[in-house]
């Protein structure tokens, strides 16, 4: 209240926007509440959009205030320039130098201090009135091409949206209490953290801030033992490797006694038997241990932003301890739309079922062989309903492409379920054509290589003027370095993989695990690049929630693409 008050003495006033900067953390809460105590609309600011994104934002959403992690100062005072007609104050998460508020004032804006601009606001003041209708927070989307899209979201969706996990959550499992734990990690710029947030702290629920590194995430997990974790499909992917890797390293004895127990606990889950009571005996005995990799306490685990490889998703529900259920959203629905029951075990694969305030239905896409009306309707995913955004700020032109008589048009495919779920088989732009006319849904090829265990992350590549795919990947570090021994090599890992029979031993692999799940011929790998560092943020490859920018890849790695094809079509000769 008293941050709100500040914001007010700086003459921003009920209707203006104030941007939020920075990692996740309590000032970006307290930023976001004080915003809505005094109907500012708060508009999260990231860099992870493109080089001149913070600067974009700021005008095209006439930020007039901003709340800026320290270490991200200096990028918004070098931006300052452009943008001083708008922006004019900004508040730091914490200190200020001297030199930083000389350079803001002589772009004719004000720099504070965290303490100092507390000290501004006070205590005693009325609270402006807020309607429903009035604007929430203006969401810029991390989308993959093009300028950012602004998302308009009005404070009934958002109320909409929370009100609705509590309704779900209190439907099919316990609901938030006070002796909860939320681990923040995924970017609260994002609609879907921000979402969980306000639902926890409407419960009374604790909420523990990660150190801000990927780095040392597991470890972040030990330390707080959150018992609400929400991830995305990379995330769990560390976690899946990591659990196997150790139950492998465990001896013989005890990998035998993991598998006999994973196969029982899973064909009582596939029966129909509620967590808690699918093999309680080994629960105590075997998974215990793997509940460890989540801090040993997590109840509820929710998956989102991507879809989570099934067999990814079955090992988490038989050995976390946890329910699991996977979700589907997106920042035009205010995060999550469907969701799984987590004890349904019959929706594993699937995002579930339409949450309760949303409507749903396909969408032929004829030119993709999608057809609706067919005896498994697969189609695009349409929605209407009270969670949905209010169109793209200054963007009329957008806002009709995507909303067509009143149904939000997402772009994903969805395939309906005998049960009432609904699972994501494909994306309408994720789709390209080889030379010899054949069609590639890239994401779904890329999920199945996913499985091989030598490979951390990839990005498959097909240019339309050749017949086949190639990709970047960036190997599992352990993995190839105890192939490396096994061959008597002591290459270190980044040599490792410039070595031309490390390559040949994972393009083999990755092709025999895309022959055991079906792929065709033309979907297989002819020359791979391995890829020593992660797909990252910091070189634009990847968004915030980890997913692909395939633009932006392709750029990055043009010269070992147009290198690979050459090698590949020399060897075919």
């Amino acid at each position: 209240m008293k941050m709100g008050s500040a914001i007010r003495s700086r003459g921003v006033n009920p209707g203006d926007r104030c941007g939020i900067y920075g990692s996740n953390c309590p000032e970006w809460i307290i930023a976001m509440e004080a915003c809505n105590s005094c109907a500012v609309s708060y508009v999260p600011l990231y860099d992870t959009l493109g080089p001149n994104a913070v600067e974009f934002i700021i005008n095209h959403a006439e930020v007039s205030i901003a709340f800026v992690q320290e270490k991200k100062i200096p990028s918004v005072l070098s931006c300052l320039a452009q943008c001083s007609s708008n922006l004019k104050t900004i508040v730091s998460f914490g200190s200020v130098s001297t030199t930083q508020k000389k350079e803001a004032e002589g772009h004719g804006a004000s720099c504070f201090s965290w303490g100092e601009f507390l000290q501004l606001g006070c205590l005693d003041w009325d609270l402006p009135s807020k309607k429903k209708t009035d604007i929430c927070t203006i969401m810029y989307t991390s989308g993959t091409t093009g300028d950012p899209k602004g998302v308009v979201i009005k404070n009934e969706a958002f109320m909409a949206e929370v009100l609705s996990v509590d309704h779900i959550i209190m439907l099919t499992d316990r609901v938030a209490g006070e002796d909860d734990v939320y681990f923040s990690f995924l970017p609260l710029a994002h609609v879907y953290d921000q979402i969980m947030e306000t639902y926890c702290i409407s419960k009374g629920s604790s909420i523990g801030f990660w150190q801000g590194d990927v780095r040392f995430l597991l470890e972040d997990i030990q330390e707080l033992k959150p018992t609400i974790f929400c991830g995305v499909p990379r995330v769990f992917d560390r976690i899946y490797a990591g659990i196997k890797s150790k139950v492998s390293s465990a001896g013989p004895l005890q990998s035998t006694l993991f598998q006999c127990a994973y196969n029982y606990k899973l064909k009582y889950l596939e029966k129909g038997l509620p967590q808690h009571k699918a093999a309680p005996l080994f629960d105590r005995l075997v998974f215990d241990k793997t509940k460890l990799a989540l801090g040993g306490r997590v109840r509820i685990l929710l998956s989102g932003a991507a879809p989570l490889p099934r067999h990814v998703e079955e090992f988490m529900r038989v050995t976390s301890g946890s329910t699991l259920s996977q979700g589907y959203g997106l920042t035009e629905s205010c995060a999550g739309c469907f969701t799984a029951i987590g004890d349904v075990y019959s929706m594993t694969g699937t995002v579930g079922v339409p949450m309760t305030t949303i409507e749903a239905r396909l969408e032929s896409v004829p030119e993709m062989g999608y057809d609706a009306l067919s005896n498994v309707p697969r189609g695009e995913i349409c929605l209407r309903g009270n969670t949905l955004f209010s169109g793209y700020h200054k963007r009329e032109d957008l806002t009709k492409e995507v909303m067509v008589d009143g149904w939000f048009h997402t772009g994903d495919i969805g395939e309906w379920q005998s049960n009432g779920a609904m699972k994501i088989i494909d994306r309408k732009k994720n789709i390209f054509k080889l030379s010899q006319g054949e069609y590639i849904a890239v994401e779904n090829i890329e999920n199945k290589y996913l499985q091989c265990p030598l490979i951390a992350s990839i990005w498959v590549y097909g240019n339309s003027f050749e017949s086949f795919l190639v990709a970047v990947v960036v190997p599992e570090r352990k993995a190839i370095e105890d192939w490396a021994k096994e061959h008597n090599l002591t290459d270190d890992f980044k040599s490792l993989c410039d070595n031309l029979k490390a390559r040949k031993h994972i393009l083999d692999e990755l092709n025999s695990t895309g022959q055991k799940h079906q792929l065709r011929g033309f979907e297989l790998l002819k020359a791979i690049h391995l890829e020593p560092n992660p797909f990252d943020i910091e070189r634009d490859l990847i968004t915030p929630t980890f997913k692909l920018k395939r633009p932006q890849l392709l750029k990055y790695y043009k010269d070992h693409i147009d290198q690979l094809y050459k090698e590949a079509k020399g060897a075919m000769v």
